[in-house]
């Protein structure tokens, strides 16, 4: 088994590498040494460069870096706990086979989890940029649709229950990664838990989001087929072009599109919000291969220590990525001592919001046309506040731009 061609197979054209791997003989130790361990390695390794090498940056403390050590600590703990992940994983596949019509087999069980993680550890790269670290989330989101692919080949589950199966497997999925993120999170000192702590799923949508997600699985087809005529032909600017191509299907869903101009969305953000005065604006544009993003940012604040940071960012008409990272597939409402938090839908828009109750923090985001995501962060002010800065931007202005620079 060849590590690159195996990976790029499963991502490209799962619907014809899955019946390959069903037919080899894989042991554990070989799968994990020759396959697991050097993919899960990429996110590990990304991340600890990403936020203790490059670091991030952090509304009113500025840029900041997590100490060597706890980086160091977390990504051993993640790269582990990525190893008992999908062997675990595993287990919950070939102990749920009975319950699907589907064939109990701990070696193809294991199989199918390994590879299933293919997209999600290849787009882990994208951890060297925390900004862009979102990103690894569509791909985690294909690799549902490849587990999809993959359970009734290899466990031989009834196609027509292979939607319950896999949505029960990835609801076990996410419970395990819940356990592990927040114990990772504890380590580095702060929550890295993330989207999945919030997630509730149901087959339904579940069963929506493959429909979506096989479509992507086409496009990437396409992309294979082109990359294979470029390499043939010995043109590498051609096979560049291509392997870009199949870059944008994963993360563009297929729309070729422009971003609108960062200074066009920088338009969009007010001079004053209530009695806070603009004190910075920034724009800017972001592009890898065909998937662009562009982004303005606006921070408003008075004499008080009232902060509000207001950010739009245009995901380039990428509607695949709009609808998987959409919290259209999350609802939540959890309140503490301390604060509260939903997630949800206004005026049919997905929606997010967190806020702690003595008013030192909150933020506000939510997903217009598909393709604008408003992100609105709050220190010393009230939800009301935070909520009229989001506003401000103007949802119906972004909503006609939502076609704008998309070629079909």
């Amino acid at each position: 088994m060849n590590l690159i061609e195996r990976a790029k197979n499963i991502t490209l054209t799962p619907k014809t590498e899955w019946p390959v791997i069903a037919g080899e003989s894989t042991n554990t130790v070989d799968l994990f040494k020759n396959y697991v361990a050097p993919l899960a390695a990429i996110p590990a390794v990304a991340s600890f460069i990403g936020m203790s090498i490059i670091g991030f940056s952090v509304p009113l403390v500025g840029h900041i870096r997590l100490p060597i050590i706890t980086g160091i600590t977390a990504m051993v703990m993640s790269f582990v706990f990525a190893l008992i992940g999908v062997y675990l994983i595993s287990l919950v596949i070939d102990a749920l086979a009975p319950q699907f019509g589907a064939t109990k087999n701990p070696e193809q069980a294991l199989k199918v989890a390994a590879y299933s993680f293919t997209p999600g550890w290849l787009a882990g790269v994208f951890s060297l940029l925390p900004s862009l670290s979102m990103l690894g989330v569509v791909a985690g989101l294909y690799g549902i649709y490849l587990l999809y692919l993959g359970l009734p080949v290899l466990m031989k589950a009834p196609q027509e229950k292979a939607t319950a199966y896999t949505a029960v497997s990835v609801i076990c999925s996410i419970v395990i990664m819940i356990v592990f993120s927040v114990v990772i999170g504890a380590v580095g000192g702060s929550s890295m838990s993330g989207l999945a702590s919030h997630v509730t799923t149901r087959t339904a949508e579940t069963s929506g989001a493959l429909g979506e997600l096989e479509k992507m699985g086409k496009r990437m087809e396409e992309a294979n087929k082109k990359m294979d005529e470029a390499k043939k032909s010995g043109d590498q600017q051609a096979e560049m072009k291509a392997a870009t191509e199949a870059l944008g299907a994963v993360l563009g869903g297929g729309s070729q599109a422009e971003v609108v101009d960062k200074d066009k969305l920088k338009a969009l953000l007010p001079e004053t919000i209530g009695g806070l005065k603009r004190a910075s604006i920034e724009g800017e544009k972001t592009a890898m291969g065909e998937f662009k993003i562009a982004k303005a940012e606006a921070r408003y604040a008075d004499e008080n220590n009232h902060q509000v940071r207001v950010t739009i960012t245009d995901t380039g008409g990428s509607k695949m990525f709009g609808t998987m990272f959409a919290w259209g597939m999350m609802e939540q409402d959890k309140e503490t001592d301390n604060g509260y938090e939903k997630m949800g839908k206004v005026n049919g828009r997905p929606t997010h919001e967190r806020f702690q109750k003595d008013g030192s923090t909150g933020e506000y985001s939510l997903l217009v046309g598909g393709r604008f995501i408003v992100e609105t962060h709050g220190d010393n002010v009230d939800m009301a506040t935070i909520k009229t800065a989001s506003a401000s931007v103007g949802y119906d202005k972004l909503e006609a731009m939502k076609n704008e620079g998309v070629k079909q």
